[in-house]
């Protein structure tokens, strides 16, 4: 009786989920019809919507469709909805917001899109028994996905309600410009919106400039012209919070850029700033926004402001196509002189140590990772062995191999900073050029509390296998 019980239950479980798979299957198949459905029923049920334009219906119609292609995925994958699969609402949110829905009609549109969706499921489903027991199935998943969604959209929308607000009051941006220009606000509202952002005339805080600008992508451009204004203004908001010390980070759409000017307050620390700027350049790729970001060096007061706004646009040219994270205070003096290096300082260099270079670089880099070990090391040479994990004996190899090709010994100072400049310009070179080995240390930092030097921005590389091989 036991088995004969069991057989019965797994056969009805696998009609369920053969029923499950039809529903599914039918309502993607009919997907742009179903979305249709749901935009009108918004339109009969929300008189906000109803009273839009027929390209505010077409953008909610596509975003219905988002969802319910998302949806399906997730049911059909049987899995659980992540951040991932609608991080698009929040540039959708942002344009509800703009267009002046109410906060209240923007999450009824999500319920009158869940309750559409159902509609079509049950009707789907049929009369028969493994068809309601299928419907049922799906009832539990759909409710998570409906309030994850509409939770995330929810609190897009608030994120950029209050950055709209705030961005709305002209003295933001009149603020900006009279900073830019190296002017200070002494009155009135524009004094009060400085004080705010930690930047008062009378503050002697540290503080930087942060420039972003966009790099367009192929889905920005089927989207329309406004997609690259939605995605500044995102970006914007989101660079607005990464203030320290209690202030909100004055942060403006100026054009075709974003510009920011975080103050970092007693006792800030750039680095972590720059962290910070960095996790919101990789929070907004996964929302397929694409930014190239520059960073200033800290200056202190708002005198500085308009120097430090030159520093953030020229460090940007560091960046590679796909842009990135240039962070001035990540590198030192050395590092940004040979990034900066144009091709008389390259053909300084002794040909013989050019020639070993690229020689190197050709075999796997083993020889310019030890000269670079053996300077980490202060000339030590079995510290820099360990570094390389090969023998001493190798490394004392190498360090003859380096002197009998290039003339220079790797245990004077003169020589040894030659071979490293060398080997700075020798890197900003393709196929590896300088921008992208800034982008490289900028977005990979792991720097620590002691002195750095330019080694941080040269990592090794093919230091050799276990057993010592060159």
């Amino acid at each position: 009786m036991s088995s004969g019980f069991s057989l019965e239950t797994l056969t009805g479980a696998e009609t369920v989920r053969a029923e499950r798979a039809r529903i599914l299957s039918e309502l993607l198949a009919g997907l742009d019809e179903l979305a249709g459905a749901a935009v009108t029923t918004m339109c009969a049920e929300i008189p906000a919507y109803a009273a839009m334009d027929d390209a505010f219906h077409a953008d909610v119609r596509d975003q219905v469709a988002r969802h319910y292609r998302g949806k399906l995925a997730v049911l059909l994958e049987d899995r659980t909805v992540t951040l991932d699969d609608i991080a698009y609402t929040r540039r959708a949110a942002m344009r509800r917001a703009r267009a002046g829905i109410a906060l209240a009609d923007y999450i009824n549109a999500f319920r009158v899109g869940q309750q559409v969706f159902w509609e079509s499921v049950v009707e789907r489903a049929g009369h028969s028994f493994a068809g309601h027991e299928a419907a049922l199935a799906l009832a539990a998943p759909l409710m998570r996905y409906c309030d994850f969604a509409s939770t995330h959209a929810a609190n897009a929308y608030m994120e950029f309600q209050q950055y709209a607000a705030a961005e709305a009051v002209r003295e933001s941006r009149d603020l900006l410009e009279t900073l830019l220009a190296g002017g200070v606000p002494t009155r009135g509202r524009q004094l009060a919106a400085a004080q705010a952002h930690g930047l008062g005339p009378e503050a002697r805080t540290p503080l930087l400039v942060v420039i972003a600008v966009l790099i367009g992508s192929r889905s920005d451009v089927r989207r329309g012209p406004d997609q690259g204004a939605d995605a500044r203004h995102a970006a914007c908001a989101a660079i607005a919070r990464t203030g320290g010390n209690g202030t909100r980070t004055l942060s403006v759409v100026r054009q075709s850029e974003i510009v920011a000017i975080p103050a970092l307050g007693p006792g800030g620390d750039p680095e972590q700033l720059c962290d910070r700027l960095q996790a919101v350049r990789e929070s907004l790729l996964g929302e397929g926004i694409t930014l190239a970001m520059g960073i200033s060096t800290v200056v202190t007061g708002t005198s500085g402001i308009p120097q430090a706004y030159q520093e953030a646009r020229a460090v940007l040219e560091f960046l590679p196509e796909d842009g990135g994270v240039a962070a001035l205070p990540r590198i030192t003096p050395f590092q940004y002189l040979a990034l900066r290096a144009d091709d008389t300082a390259r053909h300084l260099v002794d040909p013989r140590i050019t020639a070993l270079l690229a020689e190197d670089r050709a075999r796997g880099g083993v020889l310019t990772a030890t000269i670079r070990a053996f300077a980490a090391a202060d000339l030590n040479l079995r510290a820099s062995a360990e570094r390389l994990q090969i023998h001493p004996n190798t490394a004392q190899y190498r360090l003859r191999r380096i002197q009998e090709r290039t003339g220079r010994s790797l245990r004077r100072i003169n020589d040894l900073v030659e071979l490293l400049v060398a080997i700075a310009l020798h890197d900003s070179l393709p196929p590896n050029s300088g921008r992208e080995r800034l982008a490289t240390a900028t977005n990979e930092h792991r720097g620590s509390a002691g002195v750095r030097s330019f080694l941080d921005l040269l990592p090794l590389v093919n230091e050799g296998d276990s057993h010592g091989r060159p």
